[in-house]
């Protein structure tokens, strides 16, 4: 994992390091599809159609070099061609010079969701009819994302669906970092931006992409269950659904409303309640409206901290509007141990205006607000160390934009609160018609009722997303 703040060292030892020749033709000999693959994949997302594309291919004859599976693991890229500035249209370009353009899918073109129903179910039809290459292709294949957090983690979320189906295995999933923050390029040793020598490190990711070793990374169900209402453009990391199921953690004041409002969806790295939320809104609302301001990494940092001062964040007390008071007012904590099956009420401390439930050791561009705590101190808390894999959730708070400028510079912690296999939140907005959340960064407005609760359950993913570690 890369320590906190290491992205920029991290990002010339990457350049350093692309300067080893890698030879372009053997590089696309070993992760390069047969042709009639790549075709046929291409042809099924098209049409939408796996069967009639799987019997067309197939009734083909393939021999020679050309249907010979790659020596190594074969490699298809995903890229949100908007992320990084003009380095997203670059970037596509050098990796279809790579690697061919049917192996390099533009997300502003085919969405993950295609891929996976399509494009897999192409290479798994030929192998149902009796086509051994495809098959191997299909058993070894990997996939690259270059994107920031919310592009990889819609990548993974579709790959999940794999799962579901029972169509395994799920390719490792590698990263080519393009966003702003990129914590889970960081945490699995991809770096935390482009390196500059980018045109080579390429090559160099694409190498290792297809031949480093994988391991895994939790990943966390979030479901809301709110009085009937709709949530006003919605990240596309949550969907509205039928129902959901309450398994309430406590008593709670009069009845639940008989219709109700289901959302749900999966987070990888973080989920936040408040203050911070609210900002990154604004940030994306503005982004939206004006993209020509927001051109790259360090110009977004300094909008970003901008949207900071101006809602609040900083010099506004919280006395002074009834929106601005500690989320103890609105919102009750509620978890579920490692091993237990029972709830526990857990206290907000009154000073916290934003509460981060945090998966991932790298936060806000590879900052660790949990901080790497001392044995004792874990003991005392009955804290475990937190890693990616362990099944568990850490709570944190922050106070207001003060002190989450010491934590963001690692001065100090942030305010633990609590470490959880399961999270519940009760929200009873009272003065408040609306709160702030956000997943991975994606945040969106919260209805909130004075009458009745809002529920958020957040529960661990029965499987594990399988990374490419770039270490």
């Amino acid at each position: 994992m890369d320590s906190p703040g290491s992205s920029g060292r991290s990002s010339v030892l990457e350049s350093l390091r692309g300067m080893g020749r890698i030879r372009r033709d053997d590089l696309r000999r070993r992760i390069t599809m047969p042709q009639y693959q790549r075709m046929a994949m291409r042809d099924a997302i098209d049409s939408s159609d796996v069967v009639a594309t799987g019997n067309r291919y197939i009734a083909f004859k393939y021999g020679g070099e050309s249907a010979r599976p790659p020596e190594e693991a074969p490699v298809v890229v995903f890229i949100n061609s908007r992320s990084g500035g003009r380095n997203g249209p670059e970037l596509k370009a050098r990796l279809q010079e790579l690697m061919g353009q049917e192996q390099v899918f533009d997300l502003q073109s085919v969405k993950p969701h295609e891929f996976v129903q399509y494009g897999l179910g192409c290479l798994e039809k030929l192998a149902e009819l009796g086509d051994s290459c495809a098959k191997e292709t299909r058993e070894k294949l990997r996939v690259v994302v270059a994107g920031g957090d919310g592009t990889v983690g819609w990548l993974l979320g579709s790959l999940g669906e794999l799962h579901k189906q029972g169509r395994g295995p799920v390719p490792p999933t590698a990263i080519i970092p393009l966003g702003t923050g990129n914590d889970l390029s960081r945490s699995f040793g991809w770096g935390g931006s482009l390196p500059f020598n980018w045109r080579s490190a390429t090559k160099r990711t694409l190498d290792k992409a297809s031949t480093a070793p994988t391991c895994r990374l939790d990943s966390w169900n979030v479901s809301i269950s709110m009085p009937a209402q709709e949530v006003v453009d919605p990240p596309h990391s949550l969907k509205s659904v039928e129902g959901c199921s309450l398994d309430l953690a406590g008593e709670i004041e009069g009845q639940l409303p008989e219709n109700r409002s289901c959302y749900e969806g999966v987070f990888y790295n973080y989920f936040s309640i408040g203050m911070d939320a609210q900002v990154a809104y604004g940030f994306h609302n503005l982004r939206n409206e004006k993209p020509y301001l927001a051109q790259g990494p360090i110009s977004n940092k300094v909008i970003y901290s901008g949207y900071s001062c101006k809602q609040g964040w900083f010099l506004t007390p919280c006395i002074t509007d009834p929106s601005l008071r500690g989320l103890r007012n609105i919102v009750r904590l509620y978890i579920k141990k490692a091993n237990y099956s029972e709830w526990e009420q857990v206290s907000i401390p009154s000073c916290v205006r934003s509460i981060v439930v945090l998966n991932l050791n790298s936060y806000a561009s590879g900052r660790n607000p949990w901080g790497n705590l001392k044995p004792e101190y874990l003991e005392k808390r009955g804290f475990v160390e937190a890693r990616v894999d362990d099944g568990l959730l850490e709570i944190f708070g922050l106070k207001q934009g003060w002190h989450a400028s010491m934590v963001m510079t690692e001065l100090i912690s942030g305010i633990h609160i609590a470490q959880g296999a399961a999270i519940q939140f009760e929200f009873r907005g009272g003065e408040w018609k609306e709160g702030f959340l956000q997943m991975d960064g994606e945040p969106w407005k919260q209805p909130m009722s004075k009458d009745h609760s809002t529920f958020v359950d957040i529960k661990k993913v029965p499987f594990q997303s399988v990374m490419v570690n770039g270490e």
